[in-house]
């Protein structure tokens, strides 16, 4: 793309810019958590958050008060941002209230007598093995847990399970135990010179106990199961509580302050560390392998054959040279014909253009550190924000495209670049999401969320097109090295490894194979909620991939012309494009091999996400191929004299 130089353009650019960063800071100035540290006094009060019920067997997330447990006396939802609510998170405040440094035993947080329904439910979330997740400071509740393959080495799992299953000695039938007794463990980093504390970890041990007391229940009632005057403590859960109707459930806690020489800073390394970073060193050389394999393909290509054949056009050599390395010189009047659906291509291509800016600005923040997992919702809502003000490159893009390609109907382009993939998108999304709310599911995006993303669409995007379409079609048009023939030249019957179809299936492999492997790592992190900060080696990957999807493309496109093929647009955007069908299939393989979903719904969600991603991965990756392939056409004939 050309550098804009005109004043208006200018003065427009600078405008978008004034109001991508004025929105950005009123959207995140209100609420940014994890920035600054809070310091606090010995008998602060430290109030606990509640977030969403989540399961990586269902993938449907649950408000923390869906279940029976114990209430406040008034539920305060916490401000969320776009991201955290697209994710379902659901942040309230608790009945848990902590004194800073100051230790408890069995604090009793409430009484609760199941009925039919509440029992129920309790089941059915005990059978799908979801987990509870609470905050404190900004810091996500984890339960730590020995790994059994290496001595020494704690992982953290997000949240604990709302209770387990288990049979009784003796007896066959499967009873379900509610985790009623939490044991907290808040480690804090002290100042020597103010003795102030800072929280830098928040950890728990669920435990099943069925208490007993003695007398009627009251608020002073002291339990024979677990007492402070006594110092006893639970420490298992031999003596479990059961999940039945008419049951009471006593819901207790301890906390314990233990002192920590971990500083605020790095209070979130132990939450991401990284066990297996040979795997991550090893993707990166697998795909720098397909590199430079690539690369020498190139290499050959450029300097053997283009830079030779060129220098030598008018010296005829052997014939045997002539017939091998001229064959793509015999298209040149065809080469810059327009192609099919010209139209389309230039939406398709401008979208790729503005999926290719969202991910690249995207990826930099999170390489810098500002779309940490202490900001919750951040990467989220920051790829939201750059997709609509990344409508400024799209309208650019196609406009300008359309217009090298001899269109004069800028304004019908810029329309359908503004809602062609979009309204895919979000068709998809808005049946997904129906079909979250048919589950009564808290992951369900609300009304005015959905109002908030439509305004966000008509409001900014679209009008962010049209500008670019309006700056895109008055530059002028690329000019074509060479003139392209009235008539149509015949192309000759195509070998079998040539067939359309199956050079652009071949073409998707090498792109999917630089990518495999860290693929992995991010469905794992998306659907068994684990945590993925790893973003220094995805932006490694992420530009290997735009390397291998130019080279793959253009060397495919090489052979084709040397064929006497010209019809390349198209397949030089499914070449590179077609690297999503492998992607999708791998998501299939993820979900039969690593996840346990046995509900429908659930599938349909899964398949339906994936979809959505797969499609955005053939737009970036098509847009990449075809651009590759425009400045490859270019460069070689515009570099030969054609009598």
């Amino acid at each position: 793309m050309a550098v804009l130089k005109g004043p208006i353009e200018i003065r427009i650019l600078i405008f978008a810019c004034v109001m991508f960063f004025s929105l950005n800071v009123h959207i995140h100035g209100f609420y940014l958590p994890g920035v600054a540290p809070q310091d606090f006094q010995i008998g602060d009060a430290l109030m606990v958050k509640v977030n969403k019920l989540t399961s990586t067997k269902t993938q449907l997330p649950y408000s923390y008060y869906s279940l029976p447990y114990c209430r406040p006396e008034k539920i305060v939802d916490s401000a969320e941002n776009l991201g955290e609510v697209l994710r379902g998170d659901r942040i309230e405040n608790s009945p848990f209230v902590f004194k800073m440094r100051e230790s408890q035993m069995c604090a009793a947080v409430c009484r609760v007598k199941l009925d039919k329904k509440s029992a129920k439910a309790l089941k059915e979330k005990i059978a799908d093995e979801y987990r509870v997740n609470m905050i404190l400071d900004n810091l996500p509740l984890v339960v730590p847990v020995q790994r059994p393959d290496q001595d020494n080495v704690v992982v953290y799992q997000h949240g604990f399970h709302v209770g387990l299953k288990g049979i009784f000695v003796g007896k066959k039938e499967e009873k379900y135990f509610i985790h009623n007794h939490l044991t907290f463990t808040v480690r804090f980093h002290r100042d020597i010179q103010t003795d102030s504390s800072r929280i830098v970890g928040f950890e728990v041990k669920p435990f099943s106990v069925k208490h007993e007391y003695e007398g009627q229940w009251n608020e002073k009632t002291r339990l024979s199961t677990c007492d402070p005057h006594t110092k006893r403590a639970v420490t298992n859960s031999e003596s479990p509580q059961e999940v039945e109707e008419g049951n009471e459930i006593i819901f207790t806690y301890d906390v314990d302050f233990q002192e920590s020489e971990v500083k605020w800073a790095s209070r979130w390394d132990t939450y991401l560390l990284m066990a297996d970073d040979q795997i991550h060193w090893f993707s990166i050389v697998n795909s720098m392998m397909i590199v430079l394999f690539l690369s020498g393909m190139v290499a050959m290509i450029m300097l053997r054959t283009l830079y030779r054949d060129i220098s030598n056009y008018n010296q005829l050599e052997t014939h045997e040279e002539v017939l091998e390395e001229t064959g793509w010189k015999l298209v040149h009047g065809d080469v810059f014909r327009p192609p099919e659906n010209p139209d389309l291509l230039c939406v398709y291509a401008g979208t790729g253009v503005q999926c290719f800016g969202m991910i690249l600005v995207t990826m930099i923040f999170a390489c810098l550190g500002f779309l940490s997992p202490s900001n919750r919702g951040g990467l989220m809502t920051a790829m939201l924000l750059l997709w609509v003000f990344m409508g400024l490159l799209a309208g650019y893009a196609s406009s300008r495209l359309h217009k090298t390609l001899r269109g004069t109907e800028w304004k019908k382009i810029a329309l359908q670049t503004a809602f062609m993939f979009p309204a895919t998108v979000f068709v998809a999304f808005f049946v997904l999401n129906a079909i979250i709310w048919g589950q009564k599911s808290s992951g369900a995006v609300p009304f005015g969320t959905m109002f908030a993303l439509v305004v966000l669409w008509f409001g900014i995007s679209v009008p962010l097109v049209f500008i670019g379409g309006y700056i895109g079609f008055r530059r002028p048009a690329l000019e074509e090295p060479v003139k392209t023939n009235k008539i149509p030249r015949q192309v000759p019957v195509q070998a079998w490894y040539m067939n359309p179809v199956f050079s652009v299936l071949i073409g998707g492999i090498l792109p999917f194979g630089a990518v495999f492997i860290e693929l992995f790592f991010i469905l794992t992190s998306i659907w068994l909620h684990q945590f993925y900060y790893i973003f220094g080696f995805l932006f490694i990957v992420f530009i290997i991939l735009i390397i291998t999807c130019a080279e793959i493309t253009v060397v495919l496109c090489y052979f084709q012309l040397c064929s006497e093929d010209y019809q390349w647009w198209w397949r030089s955007y499914l070449t590179s494009g077609s690297s999503a069908v492998y992607l999708f299939l791998y998501a299939a393989f993820y979900f039969y091999t690593k996840l346990e979903i046995t509900k429908l719904v659930s599938g349909i969600l899964y398949f339906g996400y994936m979809l959505i991603v797969s499609y955005v991965f053939f737009v970036f990756t098509g847009a990449i191929g075809f651009y590759a392939c425009f400045w490859f056409t270019r460069l070689i004939y515009s570099s030969v004299k054609i009598d």
